[in-house]
């Protein structure tokens, strides 16, 4: 089965919804009695009980005094506060530009000695160049109407990425082959951005695989793009979200199928054979 990024943030939402119902159920009212307790129509109850419905803060504290359990009131509120933010839309992240984003992940580069990236679709961020980088960013942010600091995100992402040449941390990529004809810059973005991996690609802080077109009977399919920080923290880039994943059984599948993406890599001369083409295509 496809690994299904949502998954760890339902399960989360999902052990909230259990949490009230246990609370309900004890206390032994139905859900029209807790909601005519709450104020509030007895659907809603059911949605709460049911995940659909994230419950607010106030409509916890409403629950647990309505089972005579206001003392567990807090430590459900931070438990589903917890859940929420596993599961972060991009609008939120992005709406006063693409700076503080790249900001934001500071605190986890600086914290994480092993890096593990998968990437179908894009030069990885810690490896971009100024142009391509400039060209990715300004897609992104028409595509999202969101204000435009594109030169000052850029700034921030090349500043982030200096972390590839402290001591003490590893980084480990692969990459599809066709992320380098997906023109993502102009024609000398592209080109620097090409040239620039031959040269990151070799640095002994840096493993840098290539998964050929040519490859047959792949072992695994391609995933969507995705970092694992140490095994504490996997990060999923989707369209409409970024996800958090934090379950220990699903953070292993995750470097189960980073393991198996890896062996399908090719590294070294043939690596860098397969960048030189994708430069000389692009004359």
């Amino acid at each position: 089965m496809p690994i299904s990024p949502s998954s760890s943030a339902q399960a989360a939402r999902e052990a909230v919804a259990g949490r009230l119902k246990e609370l309900r159920a004890d206390t032994g009212i139905t859900g029209p009695e807790l909601a005519l307790r709450c104020g509030w129509s007895h659907p809603k109850t059911y949605r709460i009980e049911g995940a659909r419905t994230p419950p607010s803060a106030d409509d916890i504290r409403r629950w647990c005094e309505a089972c005579d359990a206001g003392g567990q009131a807090d430590d459900i509120i931070a438990q589903s506060r917890t859940a929420e933010s596993m599961y972060m839309e991009w609008r939120r992240k992005v709406r006063t530009g693409l700076k503080q984003l790249q900001n934001s992940y500071v605190p986890l580069f600086k914290s994480t000695q092993m890096f593990r990236v998968y990437s179908p679709t894009m030069v990885p961020g810690l490896l971009q160049t100024e142009g391509y980088a400039a060209g990715l960013m300004s897609s992104i942010t028409r595509f999202r109407g969101i204000p435009n600091d594109v030169a000052d995100a850029v700034a921030a992402r090349l500043e982030r990425s200096r972390i590839i040449h402290e001591p003490g941390r590893r980084f480990v990529m692969v990459v599809e082959e066709p992320v380098f004809y997906y023109q993502l810059g102009d024609q000398e973005a592209m080109a620097a951005q090409l040239g620039y991996l031959l040269t990151a690609g070799a640095l002994p802080s840096v493993s840098l695989g290539i998964i050929p077109n040519a490859t047959r009977e792949r072992p695994m399919w391609p995933q969507e793009v995705f970092h694992v920080y140490d095994e504490t923290l996997v990060s999923v880039e989707l369209l409409a979200a970024h996800v958090q994943v934090t379950q220990p059984s699903e953070i292993a599948l995750y470097v189960k199928a980073f393991e198996q993406l890896r062996s399908m890599a090719v590294y070294g001369t043939e690596a860098r054979a397969l960048i030189l083409r994708a430069i000389e295509a692009l004359h």
